[in-house]
């Protein structure tokens, strides 16, 4: 028999460095959980993606055992690290952060591809470049006002 899911707890944890202060601690502590168990299965299996910021769905049983799965990181967080910067825009709206390149665009949605709702490679693609723009990361290299008569003409 499957044992019983008491709930699900999804969480944002830096890849290779969780411990058990918040927000790990505060997330799984009510839930009677083992935390260092957690942190260390969470060190071990992220140890390679290091300096990521790593999504994780962990499910907890009645019995207090839980399981969990990794994810992809965040698509604004591939963005920053292919435009190298840490941060978006400081003035949204007024300064760009930085440019995406189609190819660019294109790999972080193959990468990302499975935590996406879509199957389709071109879809993905426009995902990835509607959360570029809202942290004002342009792509193509064209302006704001460029973009988007580029796009006006192309649909």
């Amino acid at each position: 028999m499957a044992k019983k899911i008491k709930t699900i707890i999804k969480i944002t944890i830096p890849a290779g460095a969780a411990t058990p202060a918040p927000p790990v601690g505060t997330a799984l502590g009510p839930h009677g959980l083992p935390i260092m168990e957690f942190v260390s299965a969470f060190n071990a299996r992220t140890a390679d993606q290091r300096g990521s910021l790593i999504p994780a769905v962990i499910t907890v049983y009645e019995d207090r055992t839980f399981s969990f799965i990794t994810k992809k990181p965040p698509v604004a967080e591939m963005i920053k690290k292919a435009i190298g910067r840490e941060k978006g825009s400081q003035k949204p709206g007024f300064e760009q952060a930085g440019t995406l390149t189609r190819a660019q665009a294109e790999e972080i949605a193959k990468a990302k591809m499975e935590d996406l709702n879509t199957d389709d490679l071109n879809q993905a693609r426009l995902v990835v470049e509607g959360t570029a723009r809202s942290i004002e990361v342009w792509e193509y290299e064209l302006s704001k006002f460029e973009y988007r008569i580029s796009k006006l003409e192309t649909n």
